[in-house]
């Protein structure tokens, strides 16, 4: 018998080693689909899966505005708890949620939080502008409708109902926050190592919630621009369309025309006579107002006629001015008592953001006329009032209607012992050119919190505030910032975020600090386009 050659027996060994891992990629493959159907058999009266399959390595679509994000293979669970019908069309009730669970598990949990009044389930990815996805980073993520399925994220009919509002308060993440848990242990096999819960808007007063509520859930947090105090920002809502609607012109049926309060080139005006006045507090002229909180910018120095303010239709009436100005200061009682918080003077006034909330154009009515006139009529007030006037709303009389949905939704609470003594971190940030949601009633909360020393309660707990960014982002600001590692190295590794790099659009090929409260970014000297040159102090 003649030897076969060294390069034949080379060449056999190596397709045998090809093919066993061919097999072997092949047997993972079909494990992996077979422990993703499998979920499928979970379902029951009370649970309903919807979907148990495979998901290949792709890009899928993360938003409803068409973002696309690559995703790693993996397993797409989607169910709902206890589903029932609402007999109002177009909504039905049930904590619909899913959960993508990665081939490569990093031992990790994430919760993505909501949006508006949610209502919609979004894309479980843990998406991240301009730095990868959670999923891609190897978390287990899951996202929730928080209780209720309708027209979309502005839909406030589903407050009609008591356990529908319960869920959109805090139930839908206390019951998918549990049953994600358990079902991570079932397809991998054990627990998370870690959890974590991050959002937005919504998703920042759940992530806040999830701290106050569920202090033994989750390691770490992060809450952006949180509607943490709905109740009260509806409140602000109607007062702003009662300060605008007196100085608006009328249309021809004598109806206030918000979207004419102010002229595109006023809102311009303003903008730039506070980067004028308090740009350069920080050290910097670069468009950017750092030390909001020594910036004494007030509108009626563009009254016309006034010395130094703008010619011509860029300067501002008496009425506008004290209207900007009661605006910017927040809703009030009678007594001139503060109901909710105040607002920094920034860029953000002239963005479409601004306008787009408290003004509107081109026929369209601004949100506060359409958002904040459904959450207030049918979540806020108690029982519901479908045809309460928003314009009527009473700043003493009514605000006793608003308490009971603000004792179950809104997360203003600050004693957090438990979740603190047990490593629990928390990152709060926020725009200081949100266009709804109050800096000062953010920080006020803020310097509340629980536990604390004589620096505060930097132990745990650290607020970001950027100058410029509109809600969540946008704006003429550094709006792009990875606080998902931020809070991972903090929670993990013990090491605290006393600065966050942040870069954006706004300002191509720059790079800024993000501070922690109370300290702000000054530039110190050096490359004004690099991070480096400034200090949080």
């Amino acid at each position: 018998m003649k030897r076969a050659s060294f390069g034949a027996v080379l060449y056999v060994t190596a397709a045998a080693s090809l093919f066993a891992a061919v097999d072997a990629a092949r047997a993972d493959e079909e494990s992996l689909d077979e422990r993703c159907a499998a979920l499928k058999a979970l379902s029951s009266p009370a649970f309903t899966v919807e979907t148990a399959e495979r998901v290949p390595a792709s890009q899928i679509a993360a938003r409803a505005d068409g973002t696309t994000v690559e995703v790693p293979e993996h397993c797409l669970f989607r169910a709902v708890i206890d589903a029932r019908p609402s007999g109002i069309e177009d909504l039905s009730y049930g904590i619909g949620f899913e959960l993508r669970l990665p081939a490569e598990w990093n031992g990790r949990f994430l919760f993505q939080g909501g949006g508006g009044l949610n209502g919609v389930l979004n894309p479980a990815v843990g998406a991240i502008a301009g730095f990868p996805s959670a999923l891609t980073r190897g978390f287990a993520v899951v996202s929730s409708d928080g209780g209720h399925r309708g027209r979309g994220i502005t839909d406030a009919r589903f407050g009609v109902d008591q356990q529908a509002r319960l869920d959109f308060a805090y139930q839908a993440v206390e019951r998918t926050t549990r049953k994600a848990k358990s079902l991570i242990e079932r397809y991998y096999g054990r627990k998370p190592e870690y959890s974590y819960f991050m959002g937005c808007s919504t998703g920042g007063r759940e992530a806040m919630l999830a701290a106050q509520r569920l202090p033994l859930e989750f390691d770490g947090v992060v809450a952006g621009n949180p509607t943490f105090n709905l109740t009260r920002i509806v409140v602000n809502q109607a007062w702003n369309m009662q300060v605008l609607s007196r100085i608006a012109p009328r249309d021809a049926e004598g109806r206030p025309d918000l979207s004419r309060a102010f002229t595109d080139a006023q809102l311009e005006a303003v903008a730039t006579a506070v980067v004028e006045r308090c740009d350069a507090l920080d050290g910097l002229r670069d468009g950017i107002v750092y030390d909001y909180k020594a910036c004494d910018f007030h509108p009626k120095s563009l009254i016309c006629g006034t010395p130094g303010a703008p010619a011509g239709d860029r300067c501002l009436t008496e009425a506008q001015a004290e209207a900007l100005a009661d605006v910017f200061g927040g809703a009030r009682n009678s007594r001139g008592e503060s109901l909710y918080g105040t607002y920094p003077y920034d860029t953000g006034i002239a963005t479409p953001a601004w306008r787009s909330m408290h003004l509107g154009s081109n026929g369209r009515p601004p949100a506060d006329a359409i958002l904040g006139r459904d959450t207030l009529r049918y979540y806020v007030l108690t029982p519901p009032d479908p045809e309460f006037d928003q314009l009527a709303f009473d700043f003493d009389r009514d605000l006793d209607r608003t308490t009971a949905t603000a004792a179950i939704n809104d997360a203003v609470g600050t004693f957090h012992t438990t979740f603190a003594a047990r490593g629990g971190k928390m990152i709060v940030y926020h725009g200081l050119s949100d266009q709804g949601m109050s800096t000062s009633a953010l920080t006020d909360w803020y310097e509340r919190l629980t536990p604390r020393n004589d620096s505060g309660p930097h132990a745990w707990a650290r607020l970001f505030l950027i100058p410029g960014m509109t809600h969540c982002g946008g704006g003429k600001a550094t709006d792009e910032f990875d606080m998902l590692s931020a809070i991972q190295t903090w929670v993990e590794d013990g090491r605290a975020p006393d600065r966050i790099v942040a870069s954006g659009k706004a300002f191509p090929g720059q790079t800024r600090p993000l501070c922690p409260y109370p300290q702000v970014a000054r530039f110190e000297g050096g490359d004004p386009a690099d991070e480096r040159s400034f200090v949080c102090r």
